[in-house]
């Protein structure tokens, strides 16, 4: 009986097993219901917190570490809940892969008990004391960037505009390869060790090809703030901007191509009021201007002694550089680098490893003819591809590719290049308004670009050395097609190029070297451009020349010493633009009367020019210009004998006429002309010249006054005066630029009765020789665009602005005026009753004027320099001065004569 007692013991604990096994099997139902509503109760729990995390974290605050780890936690249980409810409802209604036996019951109550435990669990771990933590990015981070020579003014003037309460936007613009970048990376180096007052200096890299999220996420990824790739623009605008707005940031923005919605990308607008800065680069002056700039630095080039410096630290070889043949050579590639710093690096460090002459020699050469072919120098050109690539269309890149076919740093008269681009055809070629507005605009955007700079003059533009080699490298299809365009200017050939050279060119461009004659015989049936312009030597041009040259547009021969032109000129059937200005030709060929589609004859100071046939002039029907100005003057008259030379009423066949240049040498020609009115209104340079009985010169009656703009008059020995009547309204000669007064002993004043003030609104040279009789030309003061006066040998002259003048020290006159020079004026005492302020003046050049003893001159308080004056010792010497101060500062700048 001893082991029924275990036995029954056993009974029982397997009775009691069964019946706990069999109450979690019945109580399955009630158990699933329990992990339905505690997994829901979990999930309002997670749900509410993520609410609060999201609503915090657009402040910028980051989940802590705990509150991750639990999220993470609950997306597993939650995954693990939804298996076991699945395999509930499939083993209620008999299906799956087992049978709904007590065993797989009682197996998934075990699981279901198990996840009631783990969420219950979790809900209790859900109570955090903190969700997030703020973010807190460094003030500013370090970008590599080595020391950089030249920048320190530029660096001194930016901390100045920091320093600008009202200044919020300050913009640093130049070409590509000035420098920009390196200055703004010293700008936020300069922040490591400075004490400043931003919370964070933030640095984006914009580039070319600008997308909003990439900024954001740079932004973002620098607060240190939670981003995903999938999340929203709106989301990440107000994420950032929550932010910014409770900090002062200094946000540099490197490398912007175009206009950047600063609130689009989540940015607090900088003002005083937040305190907060933008500086930004770019290689664009729109940008300046779209982004709303408050100031506006340019980074310039450098000088000739950085640039030298920068060089040589690239080269590092002081030893070779020292030696005065290579040091002669070096001096020449550093300025072949324009000041570009990128270039001066590049050429720097491929030129570190030569030693030889030859070796320099040879690099010129390149630099010369093939820069790209020089270590480094393509990698240049394919940075400032960026913004011949970013030009707003092809006409503007045609433009730009055309001036490389003027010589190094060359200053082009604005006016001859739109010319040059409309008889390419890269502008409307009907010479009209339009197109020469159009011409203007391409080299606005030009300049904008910094692909074009000003030249010597406002007039002008000029190219960059390292911009017209890579113009020219553009050109030859980056290196690919060198053939397109032949370029040899400027560099003292005095023989022409064989024309092996010029065949299957497009443009030939020899301009300014000595070539004296051409020999050879060119094949060039795709040329349209020949440039040979400024070969003063140039006299001799084969009668054959031109035969092979049948899709040529333009021709420029001016400033050569030939003397006939070619009758091959005849074939040029598709020519648009001839030039033969300061030629020394004395006659026009016949055959020139068959270039029908001719629009330009420029032959302007041919001095020589005695004959023109008929048969010159009145086949060119579709001429828009025609410039005789200096020029041909013999005139036919109505009825003369001369049956064969050009009349004006040759001139009144060229019915497109627009612009038109005349010489007059003969009272009778000038009324003859007066009354032909399709030739006056088309009349904009007039040289009038030993015209006898000739005693006032009335222009509005003649109707030379809306367009004309130069106006000479020589040895016209009775002429008193100029009329422009009262009829012609307020503003008199409104395009008038240049008058030149020569050899009139008896002219009284330039003007019968004084010009108004609206009046002669753009003359900005004059000009007046030997008028004895002249004692003062006041009306000068009128005058808001003078730039230039020039009076020699006027007797009589007494003042430039005579004591009667009503002018106050604050007066607006001559503040454009750039430059004074007077010579043997005996008479003369005053150049203007008060001293005036002349803010633009460069030089005053005073020679035999004994009787002046003042210089009315003011020195202007921004003014950092004086005009130089060029006169005798003994006259400076005995001035007197009402400052002292202006005469030490003059002192500074004195040139003695």
């Amino acid at each position: 009986m001893d082991f029924i007692t275990p036995l029954i013991g056993i009974i029982d604990r397997l009775c009691t097993a069964t019946a706990s096994r069999a109450s979690r099997v019945i109580n399955l139902d009630r158990s699933m219901h329990s992990l339905t509503a505690e997994l829901s109760e979990l999930m309002d729990k997670r749900d509410d917190l993520m609410t609060r995390l999201e609503r915090a974290e657009l402040d910028g605050s980051r989940r802590t570490n705990e509150v991750q780890r639990w999220l993470a936690r609950v997306e597993v249980i939650e995954a693990e809940a939804a298996s076991i409810m699945e395999n509930f409802g499939q083993c209620r209604q008999g299906l799956g892969c087992f049978n709904p036996s007590c065993c797989s019951k009682y197996n998934m109550s075990t699981e279901m008990i198990e996840k009631l435990k783990d969420i219950s669990e979790l809900k209790g771990k859900g109570n955090f004391e903190r969700l997030v933590t703020e973010p807190r990015p460094a003030p500013v981070e370090e970008k590599p960037c080595k020391p950089a020579i030249g920048i320190g003014v530029m660096l001194d003037k930016v901390w100045e505009f920091l320093e600008e309460e009202k200044v919020g936007i300050i913009a640093l613009y130049g070409m590509g390869g000035v420098g920009k970048t390196t200055l703004l990376k010293t700008i936020n180096n300069a922040f490591l060790s400075s004490d400043h007052n931003f919370d964070v200096v933030i640095w984006v890299l914009v580039s070319k090809e600008f997308v909003v999220s990439k900024i954001q996420q740079s932004i973002v990824a620098r607060l240190g703030l939670p981003w995903a790739d999938s999340e929203a623009h709106e989301l990440l605008t107000s994420k950032i901007y929550n932010v910014l707005k409770k900090k002062r940031f200094l946000l540099l923005l490197d490398d912007v191509w175009e206009g950047i919605d600063l609130g689009d990308i989540g940015i607090p607008l900088p003002d005083d009021e937040n305190k907060c800065k933008l500086i930004f680069t770019t290689r664009s002056m729109d940008v300046c201007s779209d982004m709303d700039a408050h100031r506006k630095l340019k980074v310039e080039l450098l000088n000739d002694e950085k640039s030298w410096q920068l060089f040589c630290e690239k080269v590092g070889r002081m030893d070779v550089l020292e030696s005065p043949p290579i040091r002669t050579y070096a001096k020449t590639i550093v300025q072949k680098c324009g000041g570009l710093p990128l270039a001066l690096i590049t050429v720097g460090r491929a030129m570190a490893s030569k030693e030889t002459e030859e070796e320099w020699k040879y690099a010129i050469e390149l630099l010369n003819k093939s820069p790209s072919e020089l270590r480094g120098m393509e990698d240049v050109f394919t940075l400032l591809k960026f913004s011949y690539d970013n030009l707003e269309n092809e006409t503007a890149k045609m433009c730009f590719l055309y001036c490389s076919l003027f010589p190094q740093s060359y200053s082009i008269e604005k006016e001859q290049l739109v010319e040059y681009w409309i008889a390419e055809g890269f502008l409307d070629s009907s010479y009209d308004s339009n197109a020469y507005n159009k011409g203007y605009a391409a080299i606005g955007s030009l300049k904008v670009a910094f692909l074009l700079e000003t030249g010597e003059e406002e007039t002008q533009v000029k190219m960059n050395d390292v911009i017209r080699s890579f113009a020219l490298w553009i050109a030859s299809g980056c290196g690919i097609n060198k053939g397109n365009f032949f370029v040899e200017a400027s560099l003292g050939l005095t023989e022409a190029p064989g024309v092996k050279n010029w065949e299957g060119a497009q443009r030939v461009s020899l301009l300014d070297n000595a070539i004296t004659r051409l020999e050879e015989v060119p094949i060039c049936p795709n040329l349209l451009t020949l440039l040979l312009q400024w070969n003063n030597c140039l006299n001799r041009i084969p009668d054959d020349f031109f035969q092979s040259m049948s899709a040529l547009r333009l021709l420029d021969l001016s400033f050569t010493s030939i003397r006939r032109i070619p009758v091959s000129i005849g074939q040029l059937l598709e020519l648009r633009h001839l030039n033969l200005t300061a030629t020394k030709i004395t006659a026009l060929p016949k055959e020139l009367g068959s270039l029908a589609k001719l629009v330009h004859l420029n032959l302007l100071r041919t001095y020589s020019l005695r004959t023109i046939p008929r048969e010159a002039i009145s086949g060119l029907s579709k001429l828009v210009v025609l410039n005789l100005y200096y020029s041909y003057e013999r005139w036919k008259i109505q009825n003369s004998n001369c049956e064969d030379e050009v009349g004006f009423e040759v001139l009144e066949t060229l019915t497109q006429l627009r612009f038109l240049g005349l010489t007059i040498s003969k009272v009778t020609s000038l009324h003859r002309l007066s009354g032909i009115r399709s030739l006056v209104k088309c009349i904009q340079y007039l040289f009038i010249k030993e015209c006898e009985g000739l005693h006032q010169l009335e222009l509005s009656t003649l109707g030379y006054g809306k367009l004309l703009r130069r106006l000479s008059i020589n040895d016209c020995n009775e002429l008193n005066y100029l009329v422009v009547d009262g009829d012609a309204g307020e503003n008199w000669l409104p395009n008038l630029e240049v008058l030149a007064l020569y050899g009139l002993p008896n002219l009284i004043s330039v003007w019968k009765t004084r010009p108004r003030e609206a009046s002669l609104q753009n003359l900005r040279l004059l000009n007046i020789w030997y008028c004895h009789r002249l004692k003062n030309v006041s009306w000068i003061s009128l005058l808001p665009r003078l730039e230039a006066i020039y009076l020699f040998y006027c007797k009589a002259l007494e003042a430039l602005v005579s004591e009667d003048e009503k002018l106050g020290p604050d007066s607006k006159s001559f503040s454009r005026l750039k430059t004074i020079s007077i010579r043997d004026l005996p008479a003369l005492r005053i150049i203007t009753p008060l001293a005036l302020t002349f803010s633009c003046l460069k030089n005053i050049a005073v020679i035999d004027c004994p009787k002046l003893k003042k210089l009315s001159i003011r020195t202007a308080h921004n003014s950092t320099t004086l005009p130089t004056v060029h006169c005798s010792k003994d006259w400076w010497e005995g001035l007197e001065w009402e400052e002292l101060n202006t005469k030490s500062a003059f002192l500074t700048n004195f040139t003695s004569n």
